[in-house]
């Protein structure tokens, strides 16, 4: 039997391709993807904006049914059995646990973390994204059953936006009764503003597009600031004095990957304050920015790439928890099929919608 993947062969050009279906080796799964996302990195990718990937196969962000289980695999790695036709989200990252990173305990900045995604569509397993009708998940590569009460679009994007917000937010230290302002209303910011409500913390949300910041209110957010109303740095600061009496945030996340919302964040936040940049990902992109003040500051500043794979389990929880409280089915602006996945790709880059989602089809 065979499967399609999705082949990009430069920026902007799709083609797909089919191979035979692998076998599940010793410790590894084989599923079939039921839904994937496009997220901001594949759009940097699609653009040609990505440091290093500038073809092959893409999709990370998904959640599939099992298909076939490699010898070794009776139980996800929380412990719970599992079996064919079980869904199942992985992170999208190997964590080798050999490397100097791992080691060191770093295991978001496993050195091989990209073994696989990074291969070409013709190198078997064949099926390293999840633009794609199947998925190989290879050993180290941490995956969880999906609750019963997610749906598929919703837990196709616990692996990577709700996790990686997740994990900063823990990082951040942030504690209940603090304030947290998140800049970007995207999917990342969404997710960071129910997870940060979870902590207790006052959420103030800064965006531009009206009904991003309307659906920041339905995700919790105690405060919503438009940078169309307020549209200089020194207004914006000024608002959020007036809203923490003063004194400014415990802790800023940067989720727009907008270079210049980190020279504005470190003015937002409190003297001895956090602030945690996820967004920008592109190197090379500049910005001013004010190194005496984040010193008089006393600011610490976190960049953050990826997440620590365990964070998915927590995701996945958290979701089941909360599924009638938030309306994550809402940060999907758009559904798509595999075979419009070029539609899909560009439609959340020129219209900025929050996260396009493709439902995979599939004939048997």
């Amino acid at each position: 039997m065979k499967g399609k993947v999705a082949v990009m062969t430069e920026p902007e050009q799709m083609i797909f391709e089919e191979y035979e279906l692998p076998k599940a080796a010793k410790d590894s799964i084989l599923v079939r993807v039921r839904r994937t996302n496009v997220c901001g990195s594949e759009l940097h990718i699609w653009k040609g904006l990505h440091p290093t990937k500038k073809s092959g196969v893409m999709g990370h962000e998904m959640v599939g049914e099992i298909v076939e289980l490699g010898e070794g695999v009776i139980t996800d790695y929380a412990g719970q059995p599992v079996r064919v036709g079980d869904r199942i989200a992985a992170a999208y990252f190997l964590t080798c646990k050999r490397c100097k990173n791992c080691l060191q305990g770093y295991a978001n900045l496993c050195e091989n973390a990209y073994e696989y995604w990074s291969k070409e569509a013709h190198e078997y397993p064949h099926f390293h994204g999840s633009f794609a009708t199947h998925y190989y998940i290879h050993p180290n590569q941490y995956f969880y059953k999906v609750p019963d009460n997610v749906p598929d679009e919703v837990a196709a994007g616990a692996n990577c936006a709700l996790s990686q917000v997740y994990f900063g937010i823990e990082k951040s230290g942030l504690k209940y009764g603090d304030t947290v302002v998140i800049q970007g209303a995207g999917g990342l910011g969404l997710n960071a503003t129910a997870v940060a409500k979870m902590f207790g913390a006052k959420v103030i949300v800064i965006d531009t597009v009206p009904n991003r910041l309307a659906l920041a209110k339905r995700f919790g957010a105690d405060e919503i600031i438009s940078m169309d109303k307020y549209k200089t740095v020194e207004e914006r600061v000024e608002k959020i004095l007036s809203l923490t009496n003063g004194v400014g945030a415990d802790v800023v996340m940067e989720l727009t990957g907008v270079p210049a919302a980190l020279s504005e964040g470190i003015h937002l936040i409190k003297s001895g304050g956090k602030y945690v940049s996820i967004g920008n990902i592109s190197p090379g992109k500049l910005t001013e920015f004010d190194p005496g003040l984040m010193t008089r500051k006393n600011i610490s500043i976190l960049g953050l790439i990826r997440y620590e794979p365990w964070y998915l389990y927590k995701s996945l929880k958290f979701l089941s928890s909360n599924i009638d409280k938030y309306p994550f089915s809402e940060i999907l602006a758009c559904d798509f099929t595999l075979e419009d996945l070029s539609k899909a790709l560009d439609a959340s880059f020129n219209r900025g919608v929050t996260r396009a989602s493709i439902e995979i089809e599939h004939n048997n």
